[in-house]
């Protein structure tokens, strides 16, 4: 076959919210729609693997812009390292759910 074949290891997301409560909201943990991810059977492929929310910042450092925040799927939600966590302005942005580690 001549048709190339993409090799993307990641599957788009979106970062809705952090997680809340009526009154109160966790940084710690952000909620996070994967796309094609509509039950909790298909959501159970996802959990333990890496999410990256990659953004380009003004300041270069070790000559690049770029720049990324890492965390992992728990259950039904993202949460991002414990020495940061994702920025406000991130709600509603792309973040990249990596394919990876592999539990099969």
């Amino acid at each position: 076959m001549s048709v190339e074949q993409g090799h993307r290891l990641y599957v788009k997301g979106r970062h809705l919210s952090y997680q809340r409560a009526k009154h109160t909201t966790n940084p710690n943990t952000s909620l996070v729609k994967i796309e094609g991810v509509d039950d909790p059977k298909a959501a159970s492929f996802y959990l333990g693997k890496k999410v990256a929310f990659v953004y380009r910042a003004k300041r270069e450092v070790r000559g690049s812009n770029i720049r990324v925040i890492w965390g992992k799927v728990t259950p039904v939600l993202f949460a991002p390292s414990s020495a940061t966590t994702s920025p406000p302005k991130s709600f509603g942005a792309t973040v990249r759910v990596m394919l990876y580690p592999s539990n099969i």
